[in-house]
């Protein structure tokens, strides 16, 4: 799957290794949505992959996006 470049996967989830807590906007998220230290991102970063989850949680707003999130994994 491709990824969206909807940024919902540097909002959503913790980030421990950056001390990002579930639901903040990771510091290195620029306003297009994408990172803004692409090369230096942590390794959790490095290994993700767009999958069903990106489908799943798909929405216009990121607001919305990270609230179906959230509802998911109950959180």
């Amino acid at each position: 799957m491709e990824c969206r470049q909807c940024g919902t996967c540097c909002v959503a989830p913790d980030i421990s290794s950056l001390g990002k807590p579930a639901g903040v906007h990771c510091r290195h998220l620029g306003d297009d949505f994408r990172c803004r230290d692409y090369d230096g991102r942590p390794a959790v970063c490095r290994g993700y992959r767009p999958d069903e989850l990106c489908r799943l949680i798909a929405a216009p707003t990121m607001d919305e996006r990270v609230r179906r999130y959230r509802a998911i994994f109950d959180i």
